[in-house]
């Protein structure tokens, strides 16, 4: 993904040290009121736990997205991970693509989620969902920048803050199952009623 934005010339884009400073660099941009992503593969994302679970508490400013890409059988990778266990934790949500489609389009969806609910948002793929090509409905391209506003009780999570901070994050997580339970992006695909069992993903 990273490599891809590279390439285009409106697009600020950089490779990090490492995956915790990734997400405090796109952090910064959203609080300056720039749309950001950061991306990386699930054993970054263990780097990154440190400012995940303290955004989470903070909320952002222009949206932010965290992709975060698992391998499961280790195609090249140390180990395996289910980043989904990082969004409960941490408290923000996460959709999860089919396909190279839904992918853009989830991507968009993101970055409005994240406005609206005031938190992160991940976009998880797996293996074959990262490295799949296919043709996609690009849209028009729109841009989003809001003004900084100065805020270090909502933004500096001192205790003091965050205490304060802790009642929003579980009134949010209401919201956003609420969000979930209604949402065109979760919906049944019915067969023919020739088989006996279901699957749920």
């Amino acid at each position: 993904i990273t490599e891809e934005f590279a390439k285009f010339q409106d697009v600020y884009c950089e490779w990090a040290p490492n995956e915790k400073v990734a997400m405090e660099s796109a952090f910064g941009a959203s609080l300056r009121g720039k749309r950001s992503a950061c991306c990386m593969k699930h054993v970054g994302l263990n780097v990154a736990a440190d400012p995940l679970f303290t955004m989470s508490y903070t909320g952002v400013n222009a949206g932010m997205v965290i992709c975060v890409a698992d391998d499961p059988g280790m195609h090249s990778s140390q180990n395996e991970q289910d980043s989904r266990h990082y969004a409960i934790a941490s408290k923000v949500p996460m959709l999860e693509p089919a396909d190279s489609q839904e992918a853009l389009d989830f991507a968009k969806i993101a970055f409005a989620l994240s406005e609206q609910f005031d938190t992160p948002v991940f976009i998880k793929m797996c293996t074959r969902v990262a490295h799949s090509q296919s043709i996609v409905e690009k849209g028009e391209r729109t841009e989003v920048t809001k003004e900084y506003v100065k805020n270090p009780q909502k933004y500096i999570m001192a205790p003091a803050n965050a205490i304060k901070r802790h009642p929003l994050v579980e009134e949010r997580t209401k919201k956003l199952t609420e969000y979930a339970e209604t949402s065109p992006l979760n919906r049944v695909e019915t067969g023919d009623g020739s088989y006996d069992f279901g699957i749920i993903t």
